[in-house]
Formats: structure tokens, C-alpha cells, sequence
């Protein structure tokens, strides 16, 4: 009996050892694994020098060479420095799938930057500036231009509406239709099979007529729409004037059906909304009313400051969290934003972050008197 019980003792108590130890295993295991698979470290100048390194786009064709092929090199540069910089990381890539893989990688980013060297300084010793030659441009430009002549009668309306519908731009289908004589659609069709990958498809057409009209009133050409189109709205919505059809033919790309839905959806309070986009596209040119640049790029030492940056929770790209971190400027601390959840934070993920914002040294504490 004695003996008996000895036995089974003896053998829990091995059974017992084997249970604790598994996880122990598994934990060393685990342990062996991360050391195998270790982030490589690359820094924020290992960046920067690959992506300011020269190199070459083979068959380039040059003017002054009578388009003929050649080797160039291309460099890349600083024309200024302005006064925030944001810096994009490539963390992810394609995988063998085509899928996007997120790139596992420690990049050391100091708290400064110093980006004097990569300073445009313009032609260097031996090397001439390519003035391209205005006759051989435009003889280039009207071998190569698709561009019909402009139309002598009287577009169909009917024909451009139903080339619309088929869910292509209004300057593709002048351009196709003035091609063809004005009103056949399925030879318009065939053409813009032919022409719609020409760069200049989708390029606004000059009206002899409007842009002499409009020379005289001294409006801006750039952005003219289809008269015959405006018409047609007027008539047919029957509560907007033609300025208010023509502005929103500008904000949608001169598309008719899409027109007539911005309308309707701002007409509590058109006026203010047709106001607002003559302003966003006004600030969008750089220019006052008069033509002047209303901003100037502001330029500095090329010295910058971490201040800021975005990261990403997860191990892929098609899950996980976007977070970002901010330092405040009195206490030096990073701030995490996470949603609507704010708070100090004490090891902001800098080696991880795949967008970083920096602020020009000299301009911090001295607002732009421009803003």
C-alpha cells in the first residue's frame, strides 16, 4: 500500500513539473523568434540622401537636339524653405499579391534637422541652361495638338448632351463634335475612342467669339463654359440667372447634370455660395483682383525643429489606427490625440511615425504678418 502510494505520488508530482514548464517554453520560444526577426534602424539622413541622390531617365527628348533622345539626370532641390515642413515616410510597399505591406522599420530622427545643403544654388560650373526654342514649340504644338478647328456653325445641343450622359467631360465632347461637323454622336464617339488619352482631351476650347467678348469686357478667358449650355439650364431649370448657371458650370467642371444639382442644393443661400467660391478661387491663385501675387513664399535658414508627427497602430494596412502627436510649444511635452481622446504623452512612437511635421527654427515665435 505504502508502495502504491509513492508511486502515484511520484507520478503527479512529474506531471505536475511538465504542466509549468510548457508555458515557460513557449514564452523562450517567443523570445528566440523576435531576437531572429530584429527591426533594422536606418535614420532620417539615410532618408534624405536617397531621395536628394541624382539619377537617370533614359530617352528624354530635348529641342535644342532636334527632339531627338538622351540621357538626363535629375536632381532634386530646395527653391525655399518655408516655414512648416512635413515629411512622408515610404512605410509600406507591394507585396508579390500586389497587396500593400506595412515595412517594419526603427528610423532614427533627431529632434533638429539642418537642410542648408539641399538649397537650390541654380546652374553649377559646366552646365547650361536649355533655352527651348518658341519655333520649335510651336511647331511641335501644332503637329502634335488635337485640337479641331473652332467650330463655324452652330452646335447640337442634343448630341452633346447624350455624349455627356455616356459619362464624359464637356470639353472631350465639343472637341469630339466639332471634329465630326457638329452633330453626329457615333462619330464623335469614335473619335473620342481614338483621342481620349490626348493630354489636351479634356483642355478647355477657345471660342473666337466669347474670348473676343470677353477680352473686351476684360474677363478672364481661362475659365469659360459653354454659352449654348447656360442657355440651355436657364431655360430649362427656369429659377437661375446665367451668371448663377455660369458659376456653377465652373464649379462642376462644365457638367450639366451635376450643375443643376449644385443649385438645387445651395439655393437657401446661392448668392453667399457663389460668393465663396469666387473667394476660394481667388486665394487658390496666388492673386489679388488686380493679378498681383498675394502671397509671397516666405523662405529661412534651412534648419528645422520636430514638432509633430502621425503614426500608425497595426500591423497591416488594412487594420489598425492612425494617432498623432504634437509637442506643446510652452511645456515641451508631447500631446497624443487619439480621436477625441487627448493627453500627455510620455514616449511619443518617433522611430515609428511615418509623417513628420517640422517647424523652421527661426520662425518659431514670430507669426507671418501675412496670415
Amino acid at each position: 500500500m505504502e508502495k502504491s502510494q509513492i508511486i502515484d505520488n511520484h507520478t503527479a508530482t512529474k506531471t505536475d513539473a511538465h504542466v509549468t514548464s510548457e508555458p515557460e517554453e513557449k514564452r523562450q520560444r517567443a523570445e528566440e523568434e523576435k531576437k531572429e526577426e530584429a527591426v533594422p534602424t536606418v535614420t532620417m539622413q539615410d532618408c534624405l540622401d536617397s531621395w536628394a541622390d541624382p539619377h537617370a531617365v533614359d530617352d528624354v527628348r530635348w529641342s535644342h537636339l532636334n527632339n531627338n533622345s538622351a540621357t538626363a539626370m535629375v536632381e532634386t532641390r530646395f527653391a525655399n524653405f518655408p516655414r512648416y515642413m512635413i515629411i512622408q515616410l515610404q512605410r509600406y510597399e507591394l507585396g508579390p499579391d500586389w497587396t500593400p505591406k506595412k515595412l517594419e522599420v526603427m528610423v532614427g530622427v533627431p529632434e533638429e534637422i539642418d537642410l542648408s545643403a539641399l538649397r537650390c544654388k541654380g546652374p553649377q560650373d559646366g552646365e547650361d541652361i536649355v533655352v527651348s526654342s518658341s519655333s520649335s514649340d510651336e511647331e511641335m504644338t501644332s503637329t502634335n495638338d488635337t485640337t479641331p478647328p473652332p467650330a463655324t456653325g452652330r452646335m447640337d445641343e442634343e448630341s452633346l448632351a447624350q455624349l455627356m450622359d455616356m459619362g464624359f467631360g464637356m470639353n472631350g465632347c465639343i472637341r469630339a463634335l466639332r471634329a465630326v461637323g457638329g452633330s453626329n454622336v457615333e462619330l464623335a464617339m469614335n473619335w473620342i475612342f481614338e483621342h481620349n488619352n490626348d493630354a489636351d482631351f479634356n483642355d478647355p476650347l477657345p471660342d473666337d467669339n466669347m474670348a473676343a467678348a470677353n477680352a473686351a469686357d476684360g474677363k478672364n478667358t481661362s475659365s469659360m463654359v459653354n454659352e449654348e449650355m447656360v442657355s440651355s439650364l436657364v431655360e430649362n431649370l427656369g429659377c437661375f440667372t446665367a451668371d448663377q448657371v455660369r458659376a456653377a458650370l465652373l464649379e462642376c467642371g462644365g457638367a450639366a447634370d451635376r450643375a443643376a444639382d449644385w443649385l438645387f442644393s445651395h439655393m437657401d443661400d446661392l448668392e453667399t455660395a457663389i460668393a465663396t467660391l469666387n473667394s476660394q478661387k481667388v486665394a487658390a491663385s496666388g492673386q489679388g483682383k488686380d493679378g498681383s501675387n498675394k502671397y509671397s513664399l516666405e523662405d529661412g535658414e534651412g534648419k528645422y525643429r520636430l514638432v509633430g508627427l502621425v503614426s500608425h497602430i497595426g500591423k497591416n494596412t488594412t487594420s489598425g489606427h492612425y494617432v498623432a502627436h504634437l509637442k506643446h510649444h510652452n511645456d515641451k511635452k508631447w500631446v497624443i490625440f487619439n480621436d477625441e481622446k487627448v493627453a500627455w504623452s510620455e514616449t511619443p512612437p518617433i522611430p515609428h511615425a511615418y509623417l513628420y511635421l517640422f517647424q523652421r527654427i527661426d520662425s518659431i515665435g514670430s507669426p507671418n504678418p501675412s496670415y
